[in-house]
């Protein structure tokens, strides 16, 4: 057996060390050597893995793999050793960052200084008597503040009361029109339109806006040509409807509107310091001892605001003594001014190199996606556990330290909060565009990953590879993850070939992430893959792809011994059948059939070699599972579920009569179709639900009445978010009980059949109640009169609801504004 080597002092080093290359374009040799190690290690060990799951033996016989571990070991040991050698006083100093700790994500206003005179400009533009459509230019330099200007704008009570729709979309350089058009009829009406084509979408668009008044913000256009393609699709109304454009370029601001251009400046001295002081100490003063200090570092931000707010997430996070600063302000001091960008860049490298290296790489993983992306939060932390960021510590899932670096990287300031989900989760997120350019410059120089846009190399050594276009070829025995991120433009190619999709040779075998599913559109529909190829890939983590049509769920699944997310989409509406070797995978985390029918097998009871697979998490997308006492023996912390049943089953037999036994279920989504009215009735729900959405479709003619169901969701003392879609109030009338539904924030009823009296006798029944959403009730008389004096309410949605509701709503609004002073936010859409 090859010597031992002990790894824990390279890791203390590792954690403290500040590298003296941190503020020059050249890699640290230490660092990299140090990396290339852990890399060698990696390839021996799971090579050898591989071999024996291809050969089916077990048995260790390979001389090789002894002679190449021990090589590793050996040069593990002279790493420690040279590490050893090294001047401690020199070398390391204890970075001057505090870990955070485990609260709960708190999102932070984007905060404004330094520019309500601007603020209030635009506003009277906005708001004021010219009739005729006006675009409004927004201007200045990347992280001047144009983006939060634009967004406090969107969310002004005022401009809410004044315009009848609102869309907001990004523009960026790679633009797309399709994808523009589709987002803005999104964010106006609700509705995806996936399937529509470009001059659909545009003929939507224009039929939704006429006659309205309406407000457009489009964020970051880079130049005028998009403009001229869409600019007859938002009609002149005559009613004071308006357009706001964002931009770095002041020639494309004249050419949108030469008489009207909001220029925004630099912040001046004292805007600067309020800017710095809020973000670093909130509603705290500076103390005394830190304020010259904190002051020369403001001063080298130079009034720009992006610079001022990362520096000041950097610092609000670090020690505030006044040793700390003075070493974070000597380097600052250090920066030499180039360009504004380049500036700008130099500064907020200062954030990154005072991460914790547990944060680096989820930081730099941000610059994998494509510009002014909206990045899926779960997915984003799913793929960071996938490429083993995270490590285990103090007893907590690795999804909850995924959670906990999310965290981090918003309270500094580095990633931004784009969309929260109905209880105030984050949903979706971005990153700045300098500060996504900074993860690619790092990115490069350290060799985390590659990217691939035009001219595939002949050969890769970085482990990951990130596709910014179809197509892949060269040597990739070294590669562990495929991101497939293709840019807008090259999406929307028509050519796309069987020949652009990635080609699953023997030559990834040790490939661990493979995220080749593209969810713009109708993408890449020729990318499809079967699954039997796929799994040859077993040393898979992380798979995200979209099948073949006549894909089949091949057994060899089992041999993925280290698989943790499997998501399988689909464009077929064949059914999915899945083995029963998927029992077998305890690894797994996350199993997810987004958009497909799966059929999922329960566990054979007589399996002699029982698998507890006690990390899954998620199961989402399967059609008719049984649970019984035999499953939730088999995945016994799973905290999401999505099921479907479509038919109904034998009297007496209840395909749910078990989940009261999931004792950490969080959340749960369950469609039924044509099940008979006992089915929800025996259902016992665990306390520990969160969210909850029941969609009832065309009940039987006994089928369950919801009024009689409700009783027992509104106990769940965690409950938070409720969707009740279709379903059928056979007494007309829902009446809440005093003691219920004591968490719930966000409710939601759809097309719930036969609902005309809604009777709520005391607010004290909902007291924590933040967004009700109304949609297609044309029964129902009204909304309870007691609902707007819930004090935590905030918004009202309505669509295609009766007249009355629509009128008891307004009524609610204008109540709730006379009698407290509150503006709440009604969202009406009739059509």
């Amino acid at each position: 057996m090859p010597p031992m080597v002990e790894l824990k002092p390279l890791k203390e080093f590792l954690d403290c060390y500040i590298s003296p290359f941190a503020d020059s374009h050249d890699a640290d040799p230490l660092e990299r050597r140090i990396a290339d190690a852990v890399y060698a290690a990696e390839d021996v060990i799971e090579s050898h893995i591989v071999d024996q799951i291809q050969s089916g033996s077990t048995i260790v016989a390979d001389h090789e793999f002894y002679h190449n571990l021990r090589k590793v070991i050996e040069e593990m040991d002279l790493i420690n050793k040279d590490v050893k050698s090294i001047a401690v006083e020199a070398q390391t100093k204890q970075k001057p960052v505090a870990a955070l700790s485990a609260s709960s994500l708190t999102v932070k206003e984007s905060v404004i200084v330094g520019s309500d005179e601007v603020f209030l400009e635009v506003l009277d533009k906005l708001a004021g008597n010219q009739l005729n459509l006006q675009i409004i230019p927004i201007t200045g330099m990347g992280g001047i503040g144009k983006t939060t200007l634009a967004m406090n704008l969107f969310e002004n009570a005022l401009v809410k009361e004044c315009f009848n729709i609102r869309a907001w979309t990004t523009i960026s350089q790679t633009y797309n029109v399709r994808e523009t058009l589709r987002e803005v009829l999104f964010r106006a009406s609700g509705d995806s339109n996936s399937d529509l084509s470009e001059n659909e979408l545009g003929q939507k668009l224009y039929q939704l806006l006429f006659g309205r008044k309406y407000l457009v913000i489009m964020d970051d256009m880079w130049s005028i040509e998009v403009w001229e393609k869409i600019k007859f699709l938002f009609p002149d109304n005559h009613n004071g409807s308006r357009i706001i454009v964002t931009t770095r370029l002041s020639d494309l601001s004249s050419k949108l509107n030469e008489t009207c251009i909001i220029d925004m400046k630099f912040l001046d001295e004292a805007s600067s310091w309020d800017l710095f002081c809020k973000t670093v100490f909130g509603k705290e003063s500076c103390p005394i001892e830190l304020e010259k200090i904190g002051k020369h570092v403001v001063a080298n931000c130079k009034g720009l605001p992006l610079s001022i707010a990362t520096i000041g997430g950097l610092l609000a996070k670090s020690e505030h003594t006044k040793e700390c600063w003075e070493h974070i302000e000597q380097n600052l001091n250090s920066i030499v001014i180039n360009t504004n960008d380049e500036f700008c860049l130099k500064i907020l490298r200062m954030s990154y190199i005072y991460l914790p290296n547990y944060l680096k790489p989820c930081f730099l993983y941000m610059g994998v996606f494509e510009e002014d992306y909206r990045i899926c939060v779960s997915m984003l932390k799913k793929l960071w556990v996938s490429e083993g960021f995270l490590k285990s510590r103090s007893g907590k899932c690795l999804e909850t330290l995924a959670q906990e670096y999310f965290k981090e990287l918003v309270d500094r300031n580095l990633v931004l909060v784009d969309e929260l989900g109905s209880t105030g989760n984050v949903k979706y997120c971005k990153i700045h565009d300098l500060l996504r350019d900074m993860c690619i410059k790092e990115a490069e120089k350290e060799r985390f990953y590659h990217v691939i846009r035009d001219d595939p190399p002949a050969s890769i050594s970085e482990r990951r590879v990130v596709l910014k276009t179809a197509g892949l070829s060269g040597t990739l025995s070294h590669t562990r993850s495929i991101i497939c991120e293709y840019d807008k433009t090259s999406s929307e190619d028509e050519t796309a070939s069987e020949d652009d999709k990635v080609l699953l040779t023997r030559d990834l075998r040790l490939l661990r992430t493979f995220r080749a599913y593209v969810s713009r559109g109708d993408a890449f529909n020729n990318n499809d893959y079967f699954l039997e190829n796929v799994f040859e890939l077993v040393n898979s983590r992380y798979l995200a792809i979209r099948v073949h049509r006549e894909s089949r769920f091949s057994s060899s699944i089992d041999l993925l011994w280290n698989l943790q997310t499997l998501i399988i989409y689909s464009s077929s509406s064949n059914c999915l059948h899945v083995p029963n070797e998927i029992w077998k995978l305890h690894q797994l985390r996350h199993l997810e059939f987004p958009g497909l029918s799966s059929i999922l097998p329960n566990p054979p009871s007589d399996d002699s070699d029982i698998v507890i697979m006690e990390n899954l998490q998620t199961l989402k997308g399967v059609e008719a599972l049984l649970l019984n006492g035999e499953v939730v023996k088999r995945i016994p912390n799973v905290k999401k579920l999505d099921l479907k049943y479509y038919l109904d089953k034998k009297e007496g037999e209840n395909c749910l009569s078990y989940l009261q036994c999931f004792s950490k279920l969080e959340s749960l989504r369950c469609i039924t179709c044509y099940q008979s009215g006992d089915f929800w009735m025996r259902i016992n729900f665990p306390n520990s639900i969160k969210k909850l959405v029941v969609q009832d479709f065309y009940s039987t003619e006994f089928g369950a009445k919801l009024e009689d169901i409700l009783p027992k969701i509104g106990s769940l003392p965690l409950l938070e978010k409720l969707v009740l879609d279709s379903g059928v109030f056979r007494t007309s009338k829902w009446e809440t009980i005093e003691g219920q539904f004591q968490n719930l924030k966000f409710l939601e009823l759809s097309d719930c059949e036969g609902l005309v009296n809604w009777i709520v006798s005391d607010s004290s029944h909902f007291p924590l109640l933040q967004k009700l959403c109304l949609y297609y009730l044309y029964e129902l008389e009204e909304i309870p009169s007691e609902v707007g004096e819930i004090a935590t309410l905030k918004s009202i949605s309505l669509y295609r609801c009766s007249e009355a509701v629509v009128a008891s709503a307004k009524k609610i609004v204008e109540e709730r504004e006379d009698l407290y002073g509150e503006q709440l936010h009604l969202l009406v859409d009739v059509a």
